[in-house]
């Protein structure tokens, strides 16, 4: 009995020590560098069809590696608004409506915030970029590079992405990002698509677009999407050994899925322009599927913060057609193209957990939500630096016994 004792102590011990090299091998074996997140805002798997019945060729999910479903909501609605669907994404945890990056529990938000992806990808040497059809500002780029208690503190979250470790910041424009404050943050303000073309590596940026940068045909010399996250790439891989985090939002999907014309959820204008803004977001996840493809360490991942416009399929016409004109919690289509086993094919989780799945296949040990010290905007000091001490401590723990259980549920097969 005694030797039986001892062999399962030893058993488990070995168990223990393998536990903590499980997340480090899990990543190498993936090989993955490099993550290009793809965010189309509103877009349920209604969209891609509807966009199709409008005359377009739809792609993203043309065999993809992976396909699932994400299951959207926040901490207190059963459905998301864009900031804390944007929170659950950039941060792997679940806030309130209209608070991104930041903690719902007001104990907690004072002296600990959630760390994004987009800052984790920063402490780990990667270049990182934000590339929107959005306002600078707007929920979902602000959520992968601010931390604020509303997405209407404008100024605030304008202020803080001029300050942010992001290189490179581009949507639409928004006044109160003005160049004179952009080039005082140490930023390369742009306007255009001569501006953008003659950014050169390793410089720090913000582009400021004309209103329909979100079209197939850009008025102006306003760049597309596609030719947005181009560049982006070309910036984010020249000379770099180190890799790249790229988080791409097509927000128009959601923005003319909202509209409504004298009450009438569904109607010819709509419909056309929200099929258009699918087929910029479908064009440009084209070009990043073929770059990853080409380049072999780089995984692209395509989904949605929440679903807009209650679309469905409509017997009476035969076709999808609007059924509101605010979010739905309908689940929301996830695309992978890059790596076979981020999930399991055809499952459901919630959008909260593809942090960490895209922390594993990067090699990163740190489990999302990794909590950070709140610190002050002007002078850098942490709020409270003992309750912060202790918060690492708890976080620290956690983590440990979250990585034996993800090890025992791995071995024995568990969930």
């Amino acid at each position: 009995m005694n030797q039986t004792k001892k062999l399962l102590a030893a058993v488990l011990c070995l168990l223990l020590l393998l536990s903590l090299a499980a997340p480090a091998a899990a990543g190498a074996e993936g090989e993955i560098r490099n993550v290009i997140f793809m965010i189309g805002d509103g877009m349920g798997y209604n969209h891609l069809k509807m966009a199709e019945e409008q005359g377009y060729d739809v792609w993203m999910d043309d065999a993809p590696d992976l396909a699932g479903w994400s299951r959207t909501r926040s901490a207190n609605k059963d459905v998301t608004d864009s900031a804390a669907g944007g929170t659950a994404l950039a941060c792997g945890v679940r806030t309130n409506n209209d608070m991104l990056a930041v903690y719902p529990e007001q104990v907690k938000r004072g002296f600990v915030q959630p760390r994004s992806l987009t800052e984790n990808a920063a402490l780990h040497g990667m270049r990182t970029g934000v590339v929107t059809t959005d306002q600078t500002n707007g929920a979902t780029p602000a959520a992968f590079s601010v931390h604020a208690l509303s997405r209407s503190d404008t100024e605030d979250i304008v202020a803080q992405q001029l300050q942010c470790g992001v290189d490179l910041i581009w949507g639409k424009a928004q006044s109160a990002a003005t160049q004179s404050a952009t080039e005082e943050a140490g930023r390369v303000y742009v306007s255009d698509s001569a501006g953008m073309d003659a950014l050169s590596a390793g410089s720090r940026s913000y582009g400021q677009f004309t209103n329909s940068l979100w079209k197939l045909n850009p008025q102006g010399n306003s760049p597309t999407l596609q030719q947005m996250s181009e560049k982006a790439l070309a910036l984010l891989t020249e000379g770099n050994d180190k890799g790249f985090f790229l988080m791409i939002e097509g927000a128009h999907i959601d923005k003319h899925s909202h509209s409504s014309q004298d009450g009438v959820y569904d109607y010819p204008e709509k419909l056309a322009n929200a099929a258009e803004a699918v087929k910029a977001f479908d064009n440009t996840i084209r070009a990043m599927v073929e770059f990853a493809r080409a380049d072999g360490h780089t995984l692209v991942i395509i989904t949605a913060d929440h679903e807009t416009g209650d679309l469905r399929y409509e017997e009476s016409n035969g076709r999808m057609t609007y059924h509101s004109a605010g979010h739905s919690g309908a689940n929301v289509p996830v695309f992978v193209y890059g790596a076979n086993d981020l999930f399991q094919n055809g499952a459901e989780f919630d959008n909260r957990d593809i942090a960490n799945m895209l922390a594993g296949k990067l090699g990163w040990t740190e489990r999302f939500p990794i909590e950070d010290a709140v610190t002050d905007q002007k002078t850098g000091e942490s709020a409270s630096k003992t309750r912060s001490f202790f918060w690492q401590i708890w976080a620290n723990i956690r983590d440990f016994f979250l990585r034996i259980g993800d090890f025992f549920r791995s071995v024995f097969k568990i969930g």
